[in-house]
């Protein structure tokens, strides 16, 4: 059986502009890599069923082999499965490798829920491949998180 993880926190922005985070590749790119990864869009069509295919690159300092796709990189592929502005996004991942132990399809979910004067941000992985360690896994969600943060302070 698979796990679920999940991570949460407040950011100081309304969910509108938590939301608007999202529909830019350019916007997206800028904050969803965690740690020191880059990452570009090779498609990202950000409407309900529309797919996206992104390629996240890990620094040179990351140990060899840690892509999943090759040995620096993580290509994934997905679709927008729900779109509700200001509210949620939930989407598909499939990881493009060769290695069995990623196959598969994970549900992301990010939820947007009024905190405060600001927003809290839950996002929740369903169907985590067990080969992504928990830690890794809760490290690159709460890197995203603050990626996120900043990116909507402006």
């Amino acid at each position: 059986m698979r796990r679920t993880d999940t991570a949460a926190r407040v950011i100081a922005a309304p969910a509108e502009v938590i939301y608007a985070a999202f529909a830019r590749a350019e916007a997206v790119m800028s904050w969803l890599p965690p740690g020191r990864m880059t990452g570009r869009a090779l498609e990202y069509d950000f409407r309900e069923g529309g797919r996206y295919r992104i390629e996240l690159t890990y620094d040179p300092t990351a140990p060899p082999g840690a892509g999943k796709t090759t040995g620096r990189t993580d290509v994934s592929r997905g679709r927008f499965l729900s779109l509700l502005p200001g509210k949620r996004v939930v989407q598909s991942v499939e990881f493009e490798s060769t290695d069995a132990a990623f196959a598969g399809e994970m549900i992301i979910t990010w939820d947007f829920e009024a905190a405060g004067s600001g927003t809290r941000v839950t996002v929740r992985a369903t169907n985590v491949p067990d080969c992504i360690s928990q830690d890794d896994h809760d490290a690159g969600l709460k890197a995203t998180l603050d990626n996120l943060a900043r990116h909507c302070r402006g």
